[in-house]
């Protein structure tokens, strides 16, 4: 291979590599990459910067935009807050119980909508009766890193819960209905055995005697902290109407008519916003997650260059030329894409590794290596706390919580702390993940 086919993936990894050991500076480090990139691919003549960016997946932005601001709009309508309130006092307070129900909760929100804005609103409802009864170490980091694993899988279980999913839609490299057919049982399959050897081989109460008075007073305080919070109707329903209005069309609109994924939700936000007048106006001015734009921008630049230059195709030729069967490369690529995914982010897995993933299309059926890849993008973003976004804000919002143990020491939620639940999620996901592969090719 030249060297001029080797520079932009050089940048790529020094760039991926350099964002993961300083997250604080990440968006300036990608941004610089892709630039960087630009310059290179200009200079030694593989593509232009207007290539390039022709080459960007603007539809998968234009998703995540607008299915972030049907967020933040559900966000102001506090449907979320209400919803966990009662599912802590259905839960009775029980530890075991609290974990099931907010794990099943946040599987369900973030399949739905953007899963950052329903942690922000969700978790400090937990973390009130975490503080109130049970605080102790080990429950407090089984019980939240479950919740933030829980929260991964709900964004790989349908096409628009996170960006891996939403990237395969916006491509047409599955429809909507077909991937969720697919990864939607084999997600659940996946969340029931974590919950399962959760509850039943790790048991994080264990040894702690069931205090009912004390479960009560953790409620008591719960409700009453949350009982002038009720949802507000107006920016809800639109919001709930808008949304299945999108899920309708992107299940039942025919291709012929050309409608892809993106201009549906593009029409469907900007109604549902135009609804809401003046809220919906400065929701648009001023909620755009800009930082995830031009990060996602910037990936994606480094990565069309890396296309450009013709490294996908001759790491999807190496993948199909290993003396293995068919099934068996397709293991080794799904081992691979978890690995990666852990070590630089879901993101940048999946945007590479998609590309990858399309070689062995070739010999395997498509909607078996697709969603084992998004399977395994989610075992790679729930092995360590720094591989997906909710966890840095999780690990922030516990420490600002101050949970402190029966000792009066203060309980920390960090890398070390989530990396038992991260290894076990790794190993039971990518497990389903490889499971799945195999299953579906026989």
């Amino acid at each position: 291979m030249a060297l001029r086919q080797l520079i932009p993936p050089a940048i790529l990894f020094i760039t991926l590599l350099a964002q993961a050991l300083v997250p604080h500076l990440r968006l300036l480090i990608v941004m610089t990459g892709a630039a960087a990139c630009c310059l290179a691919t200009s200079v030694t003549g593989v593509a232009t910067t207007e290539a390039l960016l022709a080459d960007v997946p603007w539809g998968v932005l234009i998703i995540l935009v607008g299915l972030g601001l049907l967020a933040e709009l559900l966000a102001a309508g506090r449907l979320f807050g209400p919803l966990a309130v009662r599912a802590a006092v259905a839960s009775g307070g029980r530890p075991q119980r609290l974990r099931l129900a907010f794990a099943a909760g946040m599987f369900v929100v973030s399949g739905l909508v953007n899963n950052i804005t329903a942690l922000v609103l969700v978790l400090p409802v937990l973390l009130v009766l975490l503080r109130t009864g049970d605080a102790r170490p080990r429950t407090v980091h089984w019980t939240i890193g479950t919740l933030l694993v829980a929260c991964n899988l709900g964004g790989a279980a349908t096409p628009i819960g996170d960006f891996p999913a939403i990237l395969l839609l916006s491509r047409g490299s599955m429809r909507f209905t077909d991937y969720l057919l697919r990864a939607l049982p084999a997600t659940v399959v996946a969340l029931a055995l974590l919950l399962g050897c959760v509850g039943l081989l790790v048991r994080p109460e264990r040894g702690v005697d069931d205090d009912p008075l004390a479960r009560r007073l953790s409620l008591a305080v719960t409700t009453a902290l949350h009982r002038r919070v009720r949802p507000a109707p107006g920016p809800v329903l639109p919001s709930v109407l808008g949304l299945g209005a999108m899920l309708l069309a992107w299940t039942f609109l025919p291709e012929r008519l050309h409608v892809g994924p993106a201009l549906v939700c593009w029409l469907g936000v900007c109604v549902v916003l135009l609804v809401r007048g003046r809220q919906g106006e400065r929701l648009a001015r001023t909620r755009v997650d800009v930082e995830a734009v031009l990060f996602l921008l910037g990936l994606f630049v480094m990565v069309a260059a890396v296309r450009r230059a013709g490294v996908f195709e001759a790491l999807g030729d190496w993948i199909l030329g290993l003396p293995l069967p068919p099934r068996g490369r397709m293991v080794v690529f799904l081992a691979l894409a978890g690995v990666l995914t852990g070590l630089f982010s879901a993101g940048p897995g999946m945007a590479a590794l998609l590309n990858v993933g399309e070689a062995l299309t070739r010999e395997l059926p498509g909607p078996s290596v697709y969603v084992g890849l998004a399977l395994s993008v989610c075992a790679g973003s729930s092995l360590f706390l720094t591989a997906a976004t909710s966890g840095p804000l999780a690990q922030a919002l516990v420490e600002r919580a101050d949970l402190r143990d029966a000792d009066g020491r203060p309980v920390h939620f960090g890398f070390l702390q989530f990396l038992p639940v991260g290894l076990l999620s790794f190993a039971l996901i990518e497990g389903v993940a490889i499971a799945y592969g195999l299953l579906t090719t026989r």
